[in-house]
């Protein structure tokens, strides 16, 4: 099992390096807009839609939702009320999250939860698009590695020292240490970031967003969790071998990439 999840980890990661950093702009796009697809396809199932029609009107209704807004990612104004929309999403979710901890019986209609979930696969769109766009390919390769490390951080932190758990009920692997480990990898990697990146004097402030989008980054995970946890199963699908589905890859980025960059939006002078 290990060897097959290194394996499908590193051929991942050199996938997601060359797209980011080879691809032009109309290709990147298509690249993501296909992950998002087979999101969206796992994401209905976490819904209740198990029929094969349904799932790709689903599947359907992300591609229409992404490419309406196309023309759009390139209106800096759009993108951050967008943005500014979706994280206050996210803060919501959270509470979301602490809802159903206190009952964990209690499930969500599908509608809810596949509105939910065309938001957040088309926002993290939008998100790395307009990051893209506005900061270049190198800020987008920094944010996929800033999640990957915090991941790193809090899985060694949790089995080492995790005692407290984090939220027991929803997800009972993960623990406060394990949040502690992320934080700690987290400032690390992105005081290093920061003097790769030459963002000079503002380096507080880019920390700083690094640690508020790697919290959120827990959020994401916890809200998949959460809705597997609903429908009973450990992976959203096993379309990955040893890693689960898309969405078991995409679940922290889908929180921290909106807040990242609302965050670097707002580090401009």
């Amino acid at each position: 099992m290990l060897r097959q999840r290194v394996i499908t980890a590193t051929v991942l990661a050199l996938i997601a390096v060359w797209a980011v950093l080879k691809l032009p702009a109309a290709g990147f796009g298509l690249a993501l807009l296909a992950v998002i697809l087979l999101g969206a396809w796992e994401w209905a199932r976490l819904a209740g839609l198990d029929g094969t029609r349904d799932r790709l009107l689903y599947g359907g209704l992300a591609l229409f939702a992404t490419l309406a807004l196309w023309p759009l990612v390139w209106n800096g104004t759009f993108v951050a009320g967008l943005l500014i929309l979706v994280c206050g999403g996210w803060c919501y979710a959270l509470v979301w999250i602490g809802r159903h901890a206190a009952h964990p019986d209690r499930q969500d209609r599908a509608v809810v939860v596949g509105g939910a979930g065309l938001i957040v696969l088309v926002a993290l769109w939008v998100a790395l698009m307009g990051l893209r766009d506005e900061f270049g390919p190198a800020y987008v390769l920094f944010l996929l590695l800033l999640i990957w490390v915090a991941d790193t951080g809090a899985y060694f932190a949790g089995r080492r020292w995790g005692r407290r758990k984090l939220a027991p009920t929803i997800s009972p692997g993960k623990t406060w240490e394990g949040v502690l480990g992320a934080g700690l990898a987290t400032l690390a990697f992105a005081l290093a970031g920061a003097a790769a990146l030459d963002v000079g004097a503002r380096w507080p402030g880019f920390v700083a967003v690094c640690m508020i989008a790697v919290g959120f980054s827990i959020i994401g995970d916890l809200f998949e969790s959460m809705l597997k946890r609903q429908r009973g199963v450990k992976d959203s699908s096993a379309l990955l071998p040893g890693h689960g589905g898309v969405l078991d890859r995409l679940d922290s980025l889908t929180a921290a990439a909106p807040v990242f960059l609302l965050g670097l939006y707002g580090m401009q002078p």
